[in-house]
């Protein structure tokens, strides 16, 4: 069931994959309660467990990618063709009951084509708009670096502010509302870098990595008689549900300082020209809050920082000319010598 962001969204059509119930919890002004986060972990184990039975990916791999729904953040997943980038994003569609489309980025697609135009309707002698594909709750943004700047600018408004702007007039997405962009790094012929405030809307940027042999093989077996499709798990209802209770994991005064040293340390590293941006750190912390829920705790430690840092912060930071170290290895470096509170 779709919600829209503003008060008057109305459902939308039942699915013909019926999910388990929701079950209604509700948030406390104080934070979120030991009740509603074994729930709320019991919800995520399911929920990944469900994914993993389609692809056949690491149970780390798919709570990051599932830490942008919940955290209410945006994906990258960066990798070579063909290790299961388009499938993970259309299972976690698929075990949300959400609706789904996918966008294939192309050098002659147009903003048009991802927000939707309108067109004059002779009978009624009028402008009536057709939404593009990004009305929708899970967007896939196939191989985003396909298509210039102009056209990637089109997902800038609607991955911050959950609204897009036609002709004049702003409109709300559904909610919930993800972006899961793909590109591909094995090639460079006629793709297009994304330019840092695009990388910046993204909450986490991974990769799936190639399968072992023993993973392999399972991937062979899975898809001898076609791939299988997941079943609907939890509602859109409990997914903003879930959303409330992320952002009310308790984040201390001495977890956030943590945090704000280790994106100061980002702008100061040697061989960076420009660090973590405070936006940067705002994702760090809903990023930390997430990880914290999915271990069944109502606050935030050093370790959730430390386990989320490397997927948050290395794409929103700039190297200089003849860098030494990679942008994953100047975050690995900082968190290994900024000091952990107590």
């Amino acid at each position: 069931m779709t919600q829209l962001q503003n008060p008057g969204g109305g459902p939308a059509e039942d699915s013909t994959s019926k999910p388990e119930p929701a079950r209604v919890i509700s948030l406390s002004q104080e934070g979120a309660t030991p009740a509603e986060i074994e729930t709320f972990a019991g919800d995520v184990d399911r929920l990944t467990s469900n994914i993993t039975g389609v692809v056949v990916a690491s149970e780390k791999t798919v709570k990051l990618t599932i830490l942008g729904l919940f955290a209410k953040g945006h994906v990258l997943l960066e990798d070579l063709p063909g290790v299961g980038k388009t499938l993970i994003a259309k299972t976690i569609a698929q075990s949300v009951q959400c609706d789904f489309k996918r966008i294939q980025f192309t050098p002659d697609l147009l903003p048009s084509d991802i927000t939707g135009t309108s067109v004059f309707d002779m009978k009624e002698s009028n402008f009536e708009f057709l939404p593009g594909p990004i009305f929708s709750n899970i967007v896939l943004a196939d191989e985003i670096n396909r298509t210039g700047p102009r056209t990637q600018s089109a997902l800038l408004e609607a991955m911050a502010e959950y609204q897009v702007t036609v002709e004049g007039e702003s409109r709300p997405l559904p909610s919930p509302f993800l972006v899961i962009a793909t590109q591909n790094m094995a090639e460079s012929h006629g793709a297009f870098p994304l330019p840092e405030s695009q990388l910046d809307r993204f909450l986490v940027s991974l990769g799936m990595g190639m399968p072992g042999p023993e993973a392999e093989a399972e991937i062979l077996a899975r898809s001898q008689g076609g791939m299988p499709e997941a079943k609907a798990i939890l509602t859109a209802e409990r997914v903003i549900e879930m959303q409330g209770i992320v952002a009310g994991i308790e984040v201390s005064p001495p977890v956030r300082q943590y945090m704000v040293n280790v994106i100061q340390a980002t702008r100061i590293a040697d061989g960076v020209q420009f660090g973590v941006s405070p936006r940067g750190g705002a994702a760090l912390q809903r990023a930390s809050q997430g990880w914290a829920a999915f271990n069944g705790r109502t606050y935030v430690e050093p370790g959730d920082v430390k386990a989320v840092a490397p997927f948050v912060l290395p794409h929103r930071i700039t190297l200089g000319a003849g860098a030494a170290l990679r942008a994953n290895q100047v975050v690995a470096s900082i968190l290994d010598s900024v000091a952990v509170p107590a």
